[in-house]
């Protein structure tokens, strides 16, 4: 294989680079940045513009006032200026997240080449003149093919009008006028994707998570990176611990689900102590498709030991509906949503419909799943609360609970409990006290006639 010459590894950083960077040199007082945006790259941003978003997002200021560096230890102010947009080892940059409380802005790499830079006095170079033949190469070959890419999206949007305008039934019907109305929309979609996808702007501003998810193309560009680990991680912990079909007969998970307890994330399956699980948990539920949805959260627990039986049942732990979410609306507290739903006197219009019990689990007994299903209400229809609050916790069987409200699973996340120190207390507060002193045990398995008499010899 050829190796790559040092004078070409700088083509890495150029791409990742272009936004311009004001810094402040301590000793000249001057600005310098790495490249520079000229107006002729300005129009090669992304195609869809909300004409109410707000302004871009500056950078992050370096709190430098004498007051807040007086404030901190001594042996912190030892550490000098740390530059959010500069640090460029592991060192700097936890030393900046303990004493500013703020994260280093873009990649390590960025930031090297940014200070490099800075240090070397690197004369300001418009993005368009960059001095290398190979990028000025693929930069044309990427414009042309967004010229035609905007050509396709003109002719495009130009048939979908002229679809609309005319009449059904030289269409073939209202429902083949639809499902053409919905191909053509997905295909203008497709462009729109396809003609953002090269653009260095706009992958520097996804990886600065700066990037607007009610544009096609960042909700493209966050689904391919959730598909690319997380959902791979998901689907493995919900088939490891027989999630399908225990609970549900399939799952496709097509929204990232994120849950936590205080400050702390659970990841898929982990084990949660007792007196953590006790509160309210808060969820974060991101949503790649366009448009805001209505869901149902529910909390099952798979594991509840049956003695008479000598098996398991169901119990739901919490059931909340008609909660609003989008792209950009991903966050769903439910210890504010459950303080809302105090002040409305009408039951009717609440969003909690059985409030949270505490997962318990028996002295014992194996583990206990915890799985947070979230349901997609068909056409963003509202439920009614109350038919969901008559429904029993115990024996809970979520297949006829989908049936019967007309759900989707687009999600889920799931956490383990099982019995520990603090059990006894939350089992307590809960009003369970006749179940803490029960204990499950193995049964001694008897050995079969002939063992017996081998063991008898021995």
């Amino acid at each position: 294989m050829v190796s790559v010459k040092p004078a070409l590894w700088q083509l890495n950083a150029c791409l990742r680079c272009v936004r311009p960077v004001t810094t402040t040199n301590g000793l000249h007082g001057s600005t310098t940045r790495l490249f520079s945006i000229s107006a002729s790259t300005q129009d090669q941003k992304e195609i869809i513009r909300d004409a109410n978003a707000p302004p871009p997002l500056s950078s992050t200021p370096v709190p430098s006032t004498t007051a807040s560096q007086n404030s901190k230890p001594e042996f912190m102010q030892q550490w000098g200026t740390l530059d959010p947009k500069l640090v460029e080892n592991k060192r700097d940059e936890r030393r900046l997240i303990r004493r500013e409380g703020i994260q280093p802005v873009g990649s390590r790499r960025r930031r090297a080449a940014l200070r490099r830079s800075n240090i070397n006095k690197t004369p300001e170079i418009p993005f368009e003149q960059l001095p290398y033949q190979c990028f000025q190469e693929a930069r044309k070959i990427l414009l042309d093919d967004r010229r035609e890419k905007l050509e396709q999206i003109q002719t495009q949007s130009l048939r979908i009008s002229n679809l609309l305008s005319q009449d059904p039934s030289v269409s073939g019907g209202a429902q083949a006028k639809e499902a053409r109305l919905r191909s053509m929309r997905n295909r203008l979609e497709e462009l729109i994707i396809l003609a953002d996808i090269n653009d260095p702007i706009v992958k520097k501003k996804f990886e600065d998570g700066q990037g607007d998810m009610n544009k096609p193309i960042y909700r493209y560009l966050a689904d391919q990176k959730w598909r690319k680990y997380k959902r791979l991680v998901l689907e493995q912990r919900l088939t490891q611990f027989n999630i399908v079909p225990d609970l549900v007969p399939a799952l496709v998970p097509t929204a990232d689900v994120d849950i936590a307890f205080g400050r702390k994330t659970i990841a898929p399956g982990e084990y949660v102590d007792s007196i953590t699980s006790e509160s309210l948990p808060r969820l974060n539920v991101q949503s790649f498709e366009p448009g805001e949805k209505l869901i149902t959260v529910v909390v099952v627990d798979a594991d509840v030991p049956v003695a008479d039986k000598d098996g398991f049942s169901y119990r739901c732990h919490f059931a909340a509906a008609n909660i609003p979410i989008s792209p950009t609306q991903t966050s769903v507290p439910f210890t504010r949503i459950q303080h809302q739903d105090n002040k409305i006197t009408d039951e009717a219009a609440r969003s909690i419909a059985l409030p949270w019990v505490a997962p318990w689990a028996h002295k014992g007994a194996p583990y206990h799943r915890l799985v947070v299903f979230v349901l997609e209400q068909n056409e963003a229809k509202p439920v009614d609360t109350q038919s969901i609050a008559k429904t029993k916790r115990d024996g809970f069987i979520l297949r006829s609970f989908i049936d019967r409200f007309q759900l989707k699973p687009i999600g889920a996340t799931l956490f383990r409990t099982k019995w520990d120190e603090n059990m006894a207390g939350v089992m307590q507060r809960a009003g369970l006290d006749d179940q803490i002193n029960i204990e499950f045990k193995r049964k001694r398995v008897e050995p079969l006639p002939y063992k017996k008499r081998t063991e008898r010899m021995r």
